[in-house]
């Protein structure tokens, strides 16, 4: 299958001083990201996973003093070439945080459409139309549809997440990443989450940090292993599970440590 991203020795770390550079958070990461496959990136707390999503579409940079080494490649080319634009990286490569983050002063309908708006998008029925298409794919149309006015903080929590991974489809993302998505969610909510994921990734590349292991092993396809930065182990979710190369692995996954 087509790789859609490659990662290629990353490392990234915070603050400008010397004392962060020596000190960095991710450590020399190389691996490969297939198209129509979900892949989950686990480990302990403070492991480097948000980070390293956040350098796949480049938004580690946006806090001060951030810098990044080795390159990240979407489809063949670097989004840290000379004159990459971050943004349009930010569009290719939708991102979908822990908390769910509708913005508070719009609509459940503008939550969707806003983005297509800052694209230029002014015609209202293409925008209907598109808001519509969005939101089904997250199966929250019916939900929704008579109240699309309201705002989008008054749905219930699971309906917020979904509403948030309508906002990042509707630009059309190559690459869809997802940081704990479901940890603030209650059960029956992370499921419909969970069945979402297993119906998008028939058109969307997907990586998906989880502290929940169970998640992992049931949702995904491959799975990489963080400790202290570094990329311990990355191999299907089948082989992580059951016969992990590494020591460290299998002490994670069985829960010796974490």
């Amino acid at each position: 299958m087509k790789s859609v991203l490659e990662v290629k020795n990353l490392s990234a770390s915070f603050g400008p001083h010397p004392q962060a550079a020596s000190h960095p958070v991710l450590k020399g990461i190389s691996l490969s990201v297939t198209a129509e496959q979900i892949t989950a990136i686990i480990g302990p707390s403070g492991c480097g996973k948000s980070t390293f999503l956040r350098c796949i579409n480049r938004m580690h940079e946006v806090v001060h003093g951030a810098t990044v080494d080795g390159d990240v490649l979407l489809n063949g080319k670097s989004v840290y070439g000379k004159g990459v634009d971050p943004v349009l990286i930010r569009r290719r490569v939708g991102m979908v945080f822990q908390k769910p983050t509708p913005f508070p002063t719009m609509s459940i309908y503008h939550n969707v459409a806003v983005g297509l708006r800052l694209n230029g998008l002014k015609k209202k029925a293409v925008l209907d139309e598109q808001v519509e298409v969005s939101l089904r794919k997250v199966v929250l149309w019916d939900e929704v549809k008579d109240r699309l006015s309201q705002p989008g903080t008054s749905l219930s929590g699971g309906q917020q997440q979904r509403l948030c991974v309508a906002r990042a489809l509707a630009v059309n993302p190559e690459v869809l990443l997802l940081d704990e998505p479901t940890s603030a969610l209650d059960p029956m909510s992370s499921g419909k989450i969970e069945e979402l994921l297993r119906e998008l990734k028939k058109s969307y590349t997907i990586v998906i940090v989880t502290h929940n292991m169970q998640q992992a092993a049931r949702l995904s396809d491959m799975t990489g292993f963080f400790l202290m930065g570094e990329l311990i182990e990355f191999d299907a979710t089948s082989k992580i599970f059951t016969t992990p190369t590494d020591a460290r692995t299998e002490d994670y996954i069985t829960g010796r440590f974490g």
